[in-house]
């Protein structure tokens, strides 16, 4: 005898099927969505905004690893050297002023704190320059050479930079004590360079040499982070610098 009500199973084993096909498609509909929007032609504003992030994520990544110790004294691409143009002076006191020879790596050592403590100034910079960019900056950035965005930021904000730099690193470089180790080194050898053939006397602004050696370091960070984003698809970590830099992998 035939029943007049369904199979309660089948029932609701094709409603199962039907709401999981259902939600399926959804999903293909909206992961297609996704990828046809990634594959839009870039506007104006997706530009602008791209390349902003890039330098943001360039800047503060940078700037968080040169702002603590050792960022620049333990990091062998940007660690601040005894000045080059007293390399002289340098050898002369290893071999001749044992009285003062701890104080050539004392010097070393304190610039490079001076710099990790300054480097805090160059965040704030950063961001204003970020924010100025215009869509000809953006448009020149994105098809510019792999550096392009870190010459941008150079070039915007460097002067600022060092103005703000410099006190801040003439403060620390006298609070560690690399300024009084650095006038112990030329007290004793000056006099010594100015009687003997072939020497000369040290001359080097401390202040100015460790300000412009912790730029040269903080530009070089931004440069890899530039590099990264530009060459390694997995470095964009969001969908807007997948876009923009993605639409000049080719």
């Amino acid at each position: 005898m035939k029943t007049l009500v369904g199979n309660p199973l089948k029932s609701i084993f094709t409603s199962s099927v039907i709401v999981i096909m259902f939600i399926t498609a959804s999903l293909s509909l909206q992961s297609c969505a996704e990828l046809k929007n990634l594959n839009l032609p870039l506007t104006e504003g997706e530009i602008i905004e791209g390349l902003k992030e890039a330098l943001f994520l360039g800047a503060e990544n940078s700037v968080f690893q040169t702002n603590q110790t050792n960022g620049f004294y333990n990091n062998s691409l940007i660690k601040i050297p005894w000045p080059e143009e007293a390399a002289g002076a340098y050898n002369y006191i290893d071999n001749n002023l044992s009285v003062i020879r701890p104080l050539l790596d004392e010097v070393v050592l304190k610039m490079n704190r001076g710099a990790e403590t300054a480097s805090e100034k160059a965040k704030p910079i950063f961001i204003e320059a970020i924010k100025t960019m215009s869509i000809q900056d953006a448009r020149g950035i994105l098809q510019g050479a792999d550096n392009a965005a870190t010459e941008y930021l150079y070039e915007k904000t460097y002067a600022s930079l060092h103005a703000a730099f410099k006190p801040d690193i003439h403060q620390a470089l006298e609070s560690v004590g690399a300024a009084s180790a650095w006038t112990n080194i030329t007290t004793y050898y000056n006099p010594v360079a100015t009687f003997t053939s072939g020497i000369s006397p040290i001359n080097t602004d401390l202040s100015d040499y460790t300000t412009t050696k912790a730029l040269e370091g903080l530009f070089l960070l931004i440069e890899q982070e530039e590099l990264k984003i530009r060459n390694n698809p997995g470095a964009r970590v969001n969908d807007i610098l997948e876009k923009v830099f993605g639409s000049v992998d080719n």
